[in-house]
């Protein structure tokens, strides 16, 4: 995962749709990302959409969880069948 919703998140529900993976979905708390979907909206958008439309910027990206680039369009790839 690139990406990660921190506990600042105030579960105003504008990320989810926006996500063209669908990588966000709510948690026990608050929205999350699922690892294995995120791509950082490589192959979709030049920037990841959910952090466009943040009010309170609580997405990130994860330190402990960088991907590249590459990384990000081969996971594009696999999500949309190209692989």
């Amino acid at each position: 995962m690139s990406l990660l919703i921190t506990d600042e998140c105030i579960n105003c529900d504008v990320c989810e749709p926006e996500c063209p993976n669908e990588a966000i979905y709510q948690g026990d708390e608050i929205y999350e990302i699922d690892m294995n979907k995120c791509t950082e909206c490589v192959g979709h958008y030049d920037e990841p959409q959910c952090i466009d439309v943040c009010p309170v910027d609580c997405i990130l990206v994860d330190p402990e969880n960088k991907e590249s680039e590459e990384t990000l369009k081969e996971k594009y790839l696999k999500l949309t069948g190209q692989a």
